[in-house]
């Protein structure tokens, strides 16, 4: 560290922004017979769009003092003129203040409520178990780019008389409803996976509830997995179906007819697939498969699911999560959940 490096200052694109725009102006003034005294507030209109109300203030100052300045080298000082132009340039300046004030108060109020629906996405989104009996997991949540609202992915297990119990799901919509709606799912699941006897019925009982709880044009993709012995269930309620991960040979889990997503009457049919020792299973939300690069084209999945076998499933997890921001130049769309579940040695 140089010695001076501790007093350095980032210099703050909107005073500087500001600063050039009156200095053009000034030049422009000076160099020509033009009286640009009113339209100096431009300066302080430029920087109330970047910066803060005070800087924004620093930037104004200035432009009053160029504009008192302008009177004398256009020879106007004191007259009438140049008086209704200083006016009109301290009357402007006071506007891009008053807005550099408002800006930052939205600007404000919308920061605080993200933090309110990421806090509460949190709150709900428990943290994963990395074992259950022979089932080894790992779990992933990214969160969309600053641009996006806050999503309602999810995922939750649970260890039931019947096996390991999962779901993943996606609620259409964002923010704090589609929170809550994902808190309303989580909130059934974890009553109902304990008693029902196949997850079928258990997503019929979800179904139930949460039609009870939405509009009619809401809803809930999910898919629901259990893992007993060396099968594995699934229930697919108008999801993506997870990727099935056997060695070097990865294939996407058959889950029969589309069902309807839960809140819409789901019906799912069961379909059951071969779980053998070192077997993985990718649940995961639209984040994965939908998110695009610069040119539009979407994440190629395919190509590097065979890596979801290697090393352990935090170590792939992480690998799948890398790739993806990569591709995406580290900016998402939509948020994103994972789930990658391994059968370990019994």
């Amino acid at each position: 560290m140089t010695p001076f490096s501790a007093g350095r200052r980032h210099l703050d694109l909107g005073v500087v922004s500001g600063l050039a725009v009156l200095a053009v102006l000034v030049i422009l003034s000076l160099t020509t017979d033009v009286q640009l005294i009113a339209v100096f507030a431009a300066g302080t209109i430029v920087a109330s769009l970047l910066t803060t109300p005070r800087r924004t203030t620093d930037v104004a100052i200035a432009a009053l003092l160029a504009a008192v300045g302008a009177g004398v080298w256009h020879g106007s000082l004191g007259t009438l003129d140049w008086a209704v132009r200083v006016l009109l340039c301290a009357l402007l300046s006071l506007v891009g203040i008053q807005g550099a004030a408002l800006r930052e108060r939205r600007e404000g109020r919308l920061e605080r409520m993200t933090v309110i629906a990421e806090t509460a996405q949190r709150a709900v989104l428990r943290a994963m178990p990395t074992a259950i009996g022979s089932v080894g997991l790992a779990a992933r949540y990214v969160s969309a780019t600053a641009e996006a609202l806050v999503g309602g992915d999810l995922y939750e297990v649970a260890a039931t008389p019947f096996g390991v119990r999962v779901i993943v799901g996606d609620v259409r919509g964002k923010g704090l409803e589609a929170v809550q709606t994902a808190a309303a799912v989580l909130g059934a699941f974890r009553a109902a996976a304990f008693t029902a006897p196949d997850i079928a019925v258990l997503a019929r009982t979800i179904d139930e509830t949460l039609a009870r709880m939405i509009g009619d044009e809401e809803f809930v993709t999910a898919i629901v997995g259990e893992f007993h012995g060396d099968r594995v269930t699934l229930a697919n309620c108008g999801h993506h179906p997870p990727l099935l991960v056997v060695g070097a040979e990865v294939e996407t889990a058959d889950t029969g007819e589309p069902a309807l997503p839960l809140g819409l009457g789901a019906e799912p049919m069961l379909t059951e697939h071969p779980w053998p020792v070192g077997a993985r299973v990718l649940f995961y939300t639209d984040g994965l498969v939908e998110a695009r690069d610069g040119h539009g084209e979407f994440f190629p999945l395919d190509e590097y699911a065979a890596e979801l076998g290697e090393g352990s499933v935090e170590e792939a997890l992480d690998r799948l999560v890398e790739r993806l921001l990569a591709w995406g130049g580290h900016r998402m769309s939509d948020d994103l959940a994972l789930v990658l579940a391994e059968s370990e040695q019994r």
